[in-house]
C-alpha cells in the first residue's frame, strides 16, 4: 500500500509552494495535525508570518486539526491585537512608558482564548480568522471571508463578517460524521476508505470495518 509520507515537507513532487504544515512550524504555540497542508503563491514559509500579533507573553495558541486545507494569504489575528473596547479610549497608552506607564494598572486587555480550527477544514484564499474563534470539523470558509465568531461543523460560510451559506449535510448526517471522526482512524484504514471519503455515501463510511 503506497501511503503519502506525512513526514515530507513538500507533499507534491516538483511543486514547492505546498507544504505539510506540521513539518515547518517552529512556534510551540502553533499546533498542527497530520496531513494539514498550506499552499502559498509565493513561499509557504510565509505561514507563521500570517499569524499576526501572536505574542509569547499572552500564551494563546493556534490549534489546527488534521487533514485541513489552507490557501494562500490566510491570516490569523491573535489576541495580541486586542485593545480596550469598553473604555473611553482604546489607545494603548501604557506601552509607550513614561508618565503613561501606569495607565493599565488594575486593568487588562481582552483575551478571547485559543483559536481552534477543527479537522478537514477548508480555508479559502485570503480568509481572515479573528482571535478566539473555533471553526468546526468539516467547515468550508469562502475566499476573502472574515471569521469573527464560531462556525458549526460542516457549515459553508462566506462574507465579511462570514455568515452561513448552507450546511454541507443534514443534521443527522453531521452527527454521524462527528461521531465517526474519520481523521482519527489509522492511516491504513483511511487509505482503504478514500473512495468513500470522496463520495457522499455516509452510511457506507459508517459501515466500514
Amino acid at each position: 500500500m503506497n501511503i503519502p509520507n506525512k513526514e515530507k515537507i513538500h507533499p507534491l513532487e516538483n511543486y514547492n509552494r505546498m507544504v505539510f504544515l506540521k513539518n515547518i512550524i517552529s512556534n510551540p504555540n502553533i499546533i498542527v495535525g497530520d496531513y494539514t497542508y498550506y499552499d502559498d503563491f509565493e513561499n509557504p514559509d510565509n505561514f507563521e508570518k500570517n499569524v499576526k500579533y501572536h505574542f509569547e507573553f499572552i500564551g494563546d495558541k493556534l490549534i489546527i486539526g488534521k487533514f485541513c486545507m489552507i490557501a494562500s494569504d490566510v491570516t490569523f489575528i491573535m489576541n495580541g491585537a486586542n485593545h480596550l473596547s469598553k473604555s473611553i479610549s482604546s489607545y494603548p497608552f501604557s506601552i509607550f512608558g513614561g508618565e503613561w506607564t501606569d495607565a493599565m494598572e488594575g486593568k487588562s486587555y481582552p483575551v478571547k482564548g485559543d483559536t481552534i480550527i477543527g479537522n478537514d477544514v477548508w480555508l479559502g484564499y485570503n480568509v481572515t480568522v479573528m482571535p478566539g474563534v473555533t471553526i468546526g470539523n468539516g467547515a468550508i470558509v469562502a475566499a476573502h471571508s472574515t471569521v469573527v465568531k464560531n462556525i458549526e461543523p460542516y457549515s459553508i460560510v462566506g462574507g465579511n463578517p462570514a455568515k452561513l451559506i448552507r450546511k454541507r449535510f443534514s443534521k443527522e448526517q453531521i452527527e454521524i460524521l462527528c461521531q465517526l471522526k474519520w481523521w482519527n482512524w489509522d492511516i491504513e484504514k483511511i487509505t482503504r476508505s478514500v473512495k468513500i471519503l470522496t463520495g457522499n455515501d455516509i452510511n457506507a463510511l459508517r459501515e466500514l470495518r
